[in-house]
């Protein structure tokens, strides 16, 4: 493996246990979690169906890598005053660089992509009045779905720890209850990057930065990646840290001008239509797109690190 990369896409299945990464809100003493409708095909009978499962949101997992990539960019990487301090807003946090943009847009989103790192990868829109320029990220996360038939959420009493028990003032203390949602199953997972448009304007058609600037930057960007599936953070971690049982799946990578397909794991067919893509796509490109298999965590972790070290970003019009 030593090429350069055009776009990159990551399709898995992955089994989660007791987490309660994405809730919806509370009612009362009761915290919902987050629910989705989504229509399959029963592999036995070959039949559409309609399921409610558990769902994990893309803003989530985008959230999730957004943030490995700060602390990876820390000292290392170009970052605006708003993500220095990982704000949500991000450069619209940078007063000094709010208050001299550029009357182009095409110098504004030059500026944004060499002045930081995070909003070039990320996206954002810098909205000022009746003004609206953005960014379009780099990266790009579905739902994380539960497989119907193989999740499933209940709801688990919890009681707060009262250190005194008594009368204060009249009334009498007591242990406020509460219901926790914790749910546990399959999930399938997909995400897509393109590596090509790091430090590339896409008004202007050209790259902002150096080809230096952008492999650093794309490095950076691989870590944090892979960070984001080792470690997927989120809501109550601090009681139900998820089990991480089982990751399968694929890697897709295009060398030249093409798209690496996606197709989602509630198909439990998915990979061998991947591959399927893949051999019909080499035929029109001879070597543009190879599928890597991966039936573990430690195989994921070892196929990212060989394209951390043997791969560079594609750049538009080589």
């Amino acid at each position: 493996m030593n090429t350069y990369v055009y776009s990159l896409s990551i399709c898995g299945r992955a089994i989660l246990d007791m987490h309660s990464l994405n809730n919806e809100g509370g009612e009362g003493n009761q915290i919902a979690t987050r629910m989705v409708n989504v229509v399959y095909r029963d592999h036995a009978s070959g039949e559409y169906k309609l399921a409610t499962v558990n769902a994990i949101s893309g803003d989530m997992f985008k959230h999730i890598q957004a943030e490995h990539l700060y602390l990876l960019a820390k000292g290392q990487l170009p970052l605006c005053r708003g993500c220095q301090k990982f704000s949500a807003s991000r450069v619209l946090d940078d007063t000094e660089f709010m208050s001299a943009l550029p009357p182009q847009d095409v110098a504004l989103i030059d500026k944004l992509i060499q002045h930081c790192a995070l909003d070039d990868l990320e996206g954002n829109l810098i909205a000022r009045g009746a003004r609206s320029v953005p960014r379009k990220s780099v990266a790009e996360f579905g739902w994380v779905v539960g497989v119907p038939e193989y999740t499933t959420t209940e709801s688990y009493f919890h009681v707060r720890f009262a250190a005194e028990r008594g009368e204060r003032e009249g009334e009498v203390q007591r242990q406020a209850i509460f219901h926790r949602p914790a749910s546990s199953g399959v999930y399938a997972m997909v995400a897509s990057f393109e590596m090509a448009r790091i430090g590339f304007n896409d008004i202007s058609q050209r790259y902002a930065i150096s080809d230096e600037d952008r492999e650093r930057r794309y490095q950076a960007f691989l870590e944090s990646i892979l960070y984001t599936f080792i470690e997927p953070n989120g809501a109550m971690r601090g009681t139900q840290n998820p089990h991480i049982v089982e990751f399968t799946g694929a890697v897709s990578l295009t060398n030249q001008v093409m798209p690496a397909p996606v197709l989602s794991p509630l198909n439990q067919d998915y990979r061998e239509e991947l591959e399927r893509v893949a051999g019909a796509l080499n035929d029109l490109k001879q070597g543009a797109i190879a599928v890597y298999r991966f039936d573990s965590m430690g195989q994921f972790a070892e196929i990212f690190r060989e394209i951390i070290k043997n791969t560079r970003p594609y750049k538009m019009g080589q």
